[in-house]
């Protein structure tokens, strides 16, 4: 197996937010690419990754490669590539080698790790609202609902989509129209909690925009995809005891 990155920062930003959810993950190869599906330790988020074999300028791998890797040592060595910095990645028995060169050549080898549970699936969801809008925007009212509460709640109706939150003494409301953004919705409401979205929000350093999906009480898939890569989120709802 090698492959070779011109412009790792893309993928090393990447890394760092996946970072932000999970601890171990398996990295698949195969001929289409690079992929990634993993649950948080609370079985709460889900999250998906696919780099495409396209963005790789030498990209060599026989059958398919399963790496099991730590993210935060993966991000350590990532975070080294420097602005014009290439590189190389290939597995030498159980180590995984990364290469990175620019005005030197550097190495390291991190040892592959067994990660524990079952190899996880994409669920296939039915969604009745589905609305595409600036990630910058959406990360703003999520970061307004965090000032009053800690879950937010997500209403669609045909034309507006609105982003809510209400704790035990003050409120948020952000409300967008049809106008301003893009809506295929029915009626729904769905509520998820804040500290997840707010992770899922380092996202919008890759692409300004975003695609929500949800329905009534019904998990939440934010997509946050580049002509290079496709980054994507599912979050369970927020079910409370009461509103």
């Amino acid at each position: 197996m090698l492959l070779k990155l011109e412009h790792p920062k893309l993928f090393s930003d990447v890394i760092g937010i996946i970072s932000e959810l999970v601890l171990e993950v398996r990295i698949k190869v195969d001929r289409e690419g690079m992929s990634i599906v993993a649950v948080d330790p609370a079985n709460v988020a889900m999250i998906s990754f696919k780099l495409p074999s396209s963005a790789f300028s030498e990209f060599e791998v026989e059958g398919n490669e399963v790496l099991g890797v730590s993210l935060e040592s993966l991000k350590a060595v990532l975070r080294r590539c420097g602005a014009g910095s290439v590189l190389i990645i290939t597995k030498e028995e159980n180590s995984l080698k990364l290469e990175i060169i620019d005005r030197i050549k550097r190495e390291f080898n991190l040892s592959l790790i067994d990660v524990d549970g079952e190899e996880k699936e994409i669920p296939s969801l039915d969604f009745v609202a589905k609305i595409e809008m600036s990630a910058g925007d959406f990360s703003a009212a999520i970061e307004d609902c965090a000032v009053v509460a800690d879950s937010c709640a997500f209403v669609s109706e045909p034309d507006k989509f609105i982003i809510q939150a209400k704790g035990s003494l003050n409120s948020f409301k952000s409300q967008f129209s049809s106008d301003e953004l893009n809506i295929q919705a029915q009626e729904a409401t769905s509520k998820y909690s804040l500290e997840y979205l707010q992770k899922m929000m380092k996202a919008t350093k890759i692409t300004d925009k975003v695609i929500v999906n949800f329905s009534d009480d019904y998990p939440l898939r934010l997509d946050f995809n580049t002509p290079l890569i496709e980054l994507g989120f599912i979050l369970a709802p927020r079910v409370d005891s009461e509103d």
